[in-house]
């Protein structure tokens, strides 16, 4: 192939998974301060398929696009000003979001400094599942909710690929972590550092945990309303972190009600967060959870298994030399 055109996977109108396509297109040059990567494995992530459907960050994307934002790599060649990488080395990130960062592809291009050294204990695949869940994890427990050693979280959605690290890290700030998902995910959450599990195909969450100081809703307030059922959950001036969805008026009027914060979350690009992960997976403090792997050219697939619901962890596409 020549140097001039990448293999990668493109839409030309929103919709189905029918509309991801396998194609040729031109290969991107880095700018002054950026790197170019030669991409190994790019994450799936629920916002790339409800962009393809035409929402999610659909209304900030011009067609037609590439999805993709979890990317795992090597520099092939930097750009005029850039200092803190040099090409071969491995690198991971979540470039440019919520614009488009062309990740379902070959190479890509960003700022030298949305990018971390990939984590040396991984490999790409797994190194592609990290950035933007885990930073969406860490920005909600470190930045947002700032939480503490002896509060309690309570993540729900805990099995899939923000949720595990969610549970990660607010164990490792000495929180007391109580998750939801379904039975058969409870031992492996226990494992990653949960110490109450809940199954919400059988209890209602809100009946059991009480006076919870942080809720980290991953569900939303869809059919079964939960980020509005986590108000029940938190004590007195505790905080709703509501990720899908955000805040709607109504639930912002039912948390002044309540008595309680809630806050919406959109996570961005963070190459020093990334380094600090990289540090706490090297060192054994983070698990990281690949349930399947798909080729590039089987993107739709991917899309398929991951709006079927119940992941655990998550799906990264492989990018074959």
């Amino acid at each position: 192939m020549s140097e001039r055109v990448m293999r990668a996977v493109i839409l030309k109108e929103f919709g189905g998974q029918e509309v991801l396509t396998a194609a040729e297109v031109e290969r991107p040059e880095p700018l002054p301060t950026e790197v170019l990567v030669r991409v190994h494995a790019a994450g799936v992530n629920p916002v790339d398929w409800k962009t393809r459907q035409g929402q999610g960050m659909a209304g900030l994307q011009s067609l037609p696009l590439i999805l993709g934002w979890d990317v795992s790599g090597v520099v092939e060649k930097v750009g005029f000003g850039v200092t803190t990488l040099r090409p071969g080395d491995e690198v991971y990130g979540m470039p440019w979001f919520p614009r488009a960062a062309n990740g379902y592809a070959e190479y890509v291009t960003a700022p030298a400094r949305q990018w971390a050294r990939k984590p040396a204990s991984l490999d790409h695949v797994h190194a592609a599942a990290v950035p933007l869940a885990a930073l969406t994890a860490w920005q909600i427990v470190v930045d947002t909710a700032d939480v503490q050693t002896g509060q309690s979280v309570l993540v729900t959605a805990a099995a899939g690929g923000v949720g595990h690290f969610a549970v990660q890290f607010a164990r490792h700030l000495g929180a007391h972590v109580i998750a939801t998902a379904s039975a058969s995910r409870h031992a492996w959450l226990k494992e990653l550092g949960a110490e109450e599990t809940i199954d919400y195909t059988t209890t209602r969450f809100e009946d059991v945990a009480a006076d919870v100081d942080v809720v980290i809703d991953l569900v939303g307030d869809g059919p079964d309303r939960t980020s509005t059922r986590s108000l029940r959950a938190l004590r007195r001036g505790g905080l709703l972190v509501a990720v899908p969805g955000g805040v709607s008026p109504e639930l912002a009027a039912a948390a002044e009600t309540a008595g309680v914060r809630v806050v919406p979350f959109l996570v961005e690009p963070d190459g020093p967060a990334l380094t600090t992960i990289a540090s706490l997976i090297d060192g054994g403090e983070v698990a990281v959870e690949v349930e399947e792997t798909f080729p590039l050219e089987q993107a739709a697939a991917a899309h398929t298994r991951g709006e079927a619901g119940r992941t655990r962890g998550k799906l990264v596409l492989t990018i074959d030399d």
